[in-house]
């Protein structure tokens, strides 16, 4: 039984703790991108350093005191607010922006958890290397909550998820206790890797407070073509082909749906397609190239050879870096139309690719027979993450019908189960897919998680109801 971060508690902690360390909560730290779940806590504590998180976590051990970890808040499951239960105390790293170190010949950066992904981004950039994790909340989003929750983003395809490239971490246990692992190897096989135990975790076996980080060369040329696909089925073979004339060197492949492009119109944003009218399917395709290739050609060439075999029924091919991004701003603004038109019902999914064809047809049928709802689907094809979200028709509103909510989610989910994919493919669990996890998970999987979670985190303070219902 937790207790809650009451005055007394926070009376105490304060005496321990250098002046400005605690302030009370703001409605920033009880919010999410969302606006659907409202947090609730006695304190924010803001460490500046490693020490101090642990002294800070001794303590709510000590007391049976909550806490929940939070980074720049952009999670989209709820594990950074928690609604209910005995009143919690926020931790954030937003102090810990420290870069530990930097070995560009080694391509590896040292990084404290609060620091934004984007500044890591321009840190390695300035050393003319590349961190490739890429987000549309980069701006904001910290590389602790990137690593508590695997974040995935647009260049997993080339480069892999936040697991992949992460070294070492530092971390505070549930009992105050710091693992000191922030090594730069790539090899290290001394038994149980606690990195990769705690990165998916989303603080609920540990707060991650620094992390050693894979860089990369740039790639000396980059060039992005919007590509007018007739389905997801012919998106798949122009991967394949773009795979075999180019492997490697696919960056990121994005599936849009034209509903994507209608919701940018409907709701103002001033974006619209290249095309006219807006093609049904359509791939955004990135190649990061070496010296050798010349960026133009080498999208030419691609483009003729897929148009020739019926790949592609039209294209723009960027040829300034204006261009490129005018291209990312249709992708990255269809998140933003989504959350101002309001979704019935949002899915982070993960398929096979070969099974993402079928589950497009069957999930859009049995939808169709639910009501007059609408769909928008995309997301990063090349690995397999589809973004499925559902609509209320147009001139209706998400409340008008909530109540399908479930049964939509449902439907998904099980037909994503049935075809061996999973219900989160890089937003995570957090509390609001923790049921969901208890429904679809293996059961010897989510007891494995359970024993792992009794013994890492006995009083169960760390992000209490995240991942793992109580």
């Amino acid at each position: 039984m937790l207790n809650p971060c009451d005055a007394a508690f926070v009376a105490d902690l304060a005496a321990r703790l250098p002046e400005g360390t605690l302030r009370p909560p703001e409605p920033r730290d009880l919010t999410e991108p969302r606006g659907r779940w409202p947090g609730r806590a006695g304190v924010v504590a803001r460490p500046a350093g490693t020490d101090q998180v642990a002294q800070i976590v001794r303590a709510c051990a000590a007391a049976r005191v909550g806490i929940v970890p939070r980074g720049g808040g952009t999670g989209l499951v709820g594990g950074q607010v928690m609604p209910e239960g005995p009143l919690p105390l926020i931790l954030s790293l937003d102090r810990m922006t420290g870069l530990r170190g930097l070995w560009p010949e080694e391509n590896v950066i040292a990084v404290e958890a609060g620091l934004t992904l984007a500044a890591v981004q321009q840190a390695a950039a300035d050393a003319g290397r590349l961190f490739p994790l890429s987000l549309a909340s980069e701006g904001t989003a910290t590389i602790g909550g990137n690593l508590a929750t695997n974040a995935g983003g647009t260049a997993v395809l080339r480069y892999g998820t936040t697991r992949d490239l992460c070294l070492g971490v530092e971390a505070v246990l549930a009992d105050g206790s710091v693992v000191h692992g922030l090594k730069r190897l790539r090899k290290d096989n001394t038994g149980y890797d606690l990195r990769h135990l705690l990165i998916g975790s989303e603080g609920s076996l540990g707060i991650l407070t620094a992390a050693t980080l894979r860089l990369f060369p740039q790639p000396a040329a980059s060039v992005v073509a919007l590509l007018a696909v007739p389905s997801p089925a012919v998106a798949q073979r122009l991967l394949a082909l773009c795979e075999a004339r180019l492997s490697g060197l696919v960056t990121a492949f994005e599936l849009i749906a034209r509903t994507g492009f209608d919701f940018l119109a409907e709701t103002g944003s001033g974006l619209r397609a290249p095309f006219d009218p807006a093609p049904d399917w359509c791939v955004l395709l990135e190649l990061g190239l070496p010296a050798a290739l010349d960026p133009q050609v080498s999208m030419a060439a691609l483009y003729d050879e897929a148009s020739e075999t019926g790949l592609v029924l039209d294209g723009v091919i960027a040829t300034s870096q204006a261009q490129a991004a005018a291209l990312w701003a249709l992708r990255e603004a269809i998140p933003e139309a989504n959350r101002r038109i309001g979704s019935i019902s949002s899915h982070d999914i993960s398929l096979p690719l070969g099974a993402i064809p079928g589950f497009l047809a069957e999930a859009g049928a049995r939808i169709a027979a639910l009501g007059p709802l609408r769909l928008n689907c995309f997301g990063h094809l090349g690995d397999g993450n589809l973004h499925y979200n559902v609509f209320p028709a147009k001139g209706r509103r998400r409340e008008d019908d909530e109540a399908l909510a479930g049964p939509v989610k449902r439907l998904v989910h099980d037909l994503v189960q049935a075809a061996g994919g999973s219900i989160s493919a890089e937003h995570g669990i957090g509390r609001f897919k923790a049921a969901d996890l208890e429904r679809y998970a293996d059961p010897a999987r989510l007891a494995a998680m359970r024993a792992l979670k009794a013994a890492l985190d006995p009083a169960g303070i760390l992000n209490p109801g995240a991942v793992l219902r109580g």
